[in-house]
């Protein structure tokens, strides 16, 4: 199937899709999907078509190839000794650097590092930054290539010891010589909630931005120094229902922010592999965000 061709988000019934999102995070099983999805079938059209329709197709989101050869990229192994212990990250940068250049932690969602993101870390090659995207799952053997894999693998790590692996992705970035000394970091799902998290924690961090994640406590929020910006779908309640009280503490506490929210959009938006892609909202977004990083990192 081509893109242009490939189910949206409107073809399915909204219900379908809120299944599929409790689905993703864990809060529905895969049979309360189908048995919940079963309800709107149409013809050949089963639940387990549209579990299955719903599925990424990691063609679509290359829109810078590995091989391209205007960046070098590779994979970077790094202690974690507060974390699993070993980690590995995609470092990708220019392939011709012109003096240093600002750096950017990329983070994924709940399933690993998988090649959507990788091609966001490219991307952002492409524009002249130093990107570091690490993979959670790599001390469980990495990205394992099965999305719902990886979902799994996800669910059983340690908490505590994931953020310190991701953290430390922040030391291994400003250690590169190419590094020019100011960073920020980007994350969707997932990685939206760690990029907020990183706000609270790094002092040094100049500029956030998170797509769909989950907000920091209100209580954390006086020790952010970071820019930040958030794009938030108009139809995901898991996460908007969190943003008033995010947005009271930031305003209360006179931080630096913007906030975006894209019209009938979904959970998802940016990632182009799946049905719950918005061309138009990840497009616009994504300039916010290179044009958000380029004020504040360079």
């Amino acid at each position: 199937m081509d893109r242009k061709d490939r189910l949206q988000a409107s073809d399915f019934h909204p219900e379908v899709l809120r299944l599929f999102d409790g689905f993703v995070h864990g809060t529905k099983t895969r049979r309360e999907f189908l048995d919940g999805a079963a309800k709107f079938a149409v013809g050949g059209f089963t639940a387990a078509a549209m579990l299955e329709a719903l599925q990424p197709n990691f063609a679509w989101a290359q829109q810078v190839k590995p091989d391209d050869l205007r960046i070098r990229t590779e994979r970077l192994n790094y202690d974690s000794p507060n974390g699993h212990g070993k980690m590995q990250g995609l470092l990708a940068r220019p392939a011709k650097v012109s003096g240093k250049l600002p750096g950017v932690v990329v983070i994924h969602e709940n399933r690993g590092l998988n090649p959507y993101i990788e091609d966001v870390a490219r991307r952002l090659a492409l524009l002249n930054f130093v990107a570091f995207a690490p993979d959670a799952l790599f001390p469980v053997g990495g990205y394992p290539g099965d999305e719902d894999k990886g979902r799994d693998l996800f669910a059983k790590q340690d908490t505590k010891k994931r953020i310190e692996d991701l953290s430390t992705a922040v030391s291994v970035l400003k250690s590169l010589p190419e590094f020019a000394g100011k960073w920020g970091s980007v994350g969707f799902c997932f990685g939206g909630g760690i990029v907020n998290l990183f706000a609270t924690r790094f002092p040094d961090m100049a500029a956030g931005v998170a797509y769909y994640g989950v907000q920091p406590a209100a209580s954390d929020v006086p020790k952010i120094s970071a820019a930040i910006m958030i794009h938030n779908a108009s139809d995901d309640p898991r996460i908007n229902d969190g943003w008033p009280p995010y947005e009271a503490a930031l305003k209360a506490n006179n931080k630096r922010y913007e906030y975006f929210s894209y019209p009938k959009t979904q959970h998802g938006f940016h990632n182009d592999t799946t049905p719950r892609f918005d061309e138009a909202a990840a497009k616009l977004s994504w300039q916010r965000t290179v044009d958000f990083f380029n004020k504040n990192l360079r």
